[in-house]
C-alpha cells in the first residue's frame, strides 16, 4: 500500500438535485466542529449512558482518558477491513509498539469492532443504513461524552461505479437517496423527518488535492446513491427477485449519471445526514469495483479486488499525514 508520487486526478462536474424540504425537514448545523452539536436534550438528564453495541459506558470507562485526543475516525462496513486499515495506519504513522498487537475496543460484543492508533479511531460499521445508523449513534455520543474537538469523520468503503472505470476513488460531493435527491428521510414516531445530507466541501477539496500527490489512486468527486437494497433496489438482474428488463436497468443508471451519480453504496445518505446534523466534518471515500455499465457481477480476480479496496485506504493515511505535518 505505497503512497508516493503525483498523478493528475479525474475531476467531473457532478449536478445534484436538491430535495424539497418538507415542514418536518430539520435544519442543517454549519461545519464548525470545534465540538460536536449532540441534539438531543434527554442525554443530560440521564444519569449514565449504557453505549450498549460497543460494550461502553460514562460509568464504567473513562472516556475522555481513552478517546479525548482523537482527531480523526474512520468506519467502513468489514470487521477485518477496519483491523487492517488501523494496523496500515498503525505502520504509516510510525507509531512504537507491534501494529499485530492492538486489541478490538468492542470485543465484548460482536456488533462493531474498534481500534484506537495514536489520533485515529478505526470503527466497524456493518451493511446498510440500520447498521450504520445504529453504529453513528454511539459513536457521535462517544466522541461528545469524550469532549472531542477538531476531528474528521470518514467513511472509507467499496461501491458500484456509474460510467467509471473499476478502482477508481469516489469523494462524495452530494449523497443521495434512489429517487437522486440529497436528503435522508427517517421515519419518527410515525412521521417522516427529512435531513439534509451535505458534506464538508473542503474536507472533499482537500481529499482530491492529496489524491493528485498519490500513484495509482484515480479520484473523482461525484455524487453518491444510496440504496436500501444490493439487488433489486440497485437495479441488479442477478438477484432472487427481477421484474425489470435489461434497458429499464440502463435507463435507471443513465438518469443517475446524468444528475452526477458516480457509484451507488449503502450507507452514505445517513452517514452524511447525522454528521451534518451534528456538525461534523466529514467525508465518504470509496472505491468502485466494477462499471455497473457493463454488469452486475464483481468477477474482478480477488488480489486486484484487495489492491482496490486499499486505495481509499492508502487516500485518508495521506490526508491524515499531511493534516498531522507528517507530509510536507
Amino acid at each position: 500500500m505505497s503512497s508516493l508520487k503525483a498523478m493528475s486526478p479525474i475531476l467531473l462536474n457532478c449536478v445534484g438535485t436538491v430535495a424539497d424540504h418538507s415542514e418536518n425537514s430539520e435544519p442543517e448545523v454549519p461545519f464548525k466542529n470545534p465540538q460536536i452539536h449532540v441534539k438531543n436534550p434527554h442525554l443530560d438528564t440521564m444519569e449514565e449512558d449504557i453505549l450498549y453495541h460497543f460494550n461502553l459506558g460514562t460509568k464504567t470507562h473513562n472516556l475522555p482518558e481513552m478517546f479525548g485526543d482523537i482527531k480523526f475516525v474512520c468506519v467502513g462496513g468489514s470487521a477485518n477491513r477496519m483491523k487492517s486499515f488501523a494496523q496500515f495506519i498503525h505502520q504509516e504513522l510510525a507509531l512504537p509498539g507491534n501494529m499485530d498487537n492492538i486489541t478490538d475496543i468492542c470485543e465484548g460484543t460482536d456488533r462493531y469492532s474498534m481500534y484506537k492508533v495514536g489520533p485515529v479511531l478505526s470503527i466497524s460499521h456493518g451493511m446498510g443504513v440500520p447498521s450504520i445508523s445504529i453504529m453513528l449513534h454511539e459513536l457521535i455520543k462517544l466522541l461528545h461524552h469524550a469532549r472531542c474537538i477538531d476531528f474528521v469523520l470518514f467513511r472509507i468503503g467499496t461501491s458500484g461505479g456509474v460510467g467509471l472505470e473499476p478502482g477508481t476513488v469516489v469523494v462524495t460531493d452530494k449523497a443521495v437517496d434512489c429517487f437522486f435527491r440529497n436528503q435522508f428521510e427517517q421515519v419518527v414516531l410515525g412521521k417522516v423527518i427529512t435531513r439534509s445530507t451535505e458534506l464538508d466541501v473542503g474536507v472533499s477539496k482537500e481529499l482530491l488535492q492529496c489524491s493528485s500527490e498519490l500513484d495509482d489512486v484515480p479520484t473523482v468527486i461525484g455524487n453518491t446513491m444510496c440504496t436500501s437494497d444490493f439487488y433489486e433496489g440497485q437495479g441488479r438482474l442477478d438477484g432472487a427477485l427481477c421484474s425489470f428488463s435489461t434497458e429499464d436497468k440502463l435507463e435507471y443508471l443513465r438518469k443517475a449519471y446524468n444528475t452526477g451519480v458516480r457509484n451507488i453504496e449503502m450507507e452514505s445518505t445517513v452517514f452524511a445526514a447525522m454528521c451534518c446534523a451534528c456538525g461534523i466534518k466529514a467525508a465518504v471515500v470509496c472505491v468502485t469495483l466494477l462499471n455497473r455499465f457493463d454488469g452486475d457481477q464483481i468477477s474482478t480476480p480477488q488480489d486486484v479486488l484487495v489492491e482496490y479496496q486499499q486505495r481509499p485506504q492508502v487516500l485518508v493515511a495521506h490526508f491524515i499525514k499531511k493534516r498531522l505535518g507528517l507530509i510536507v
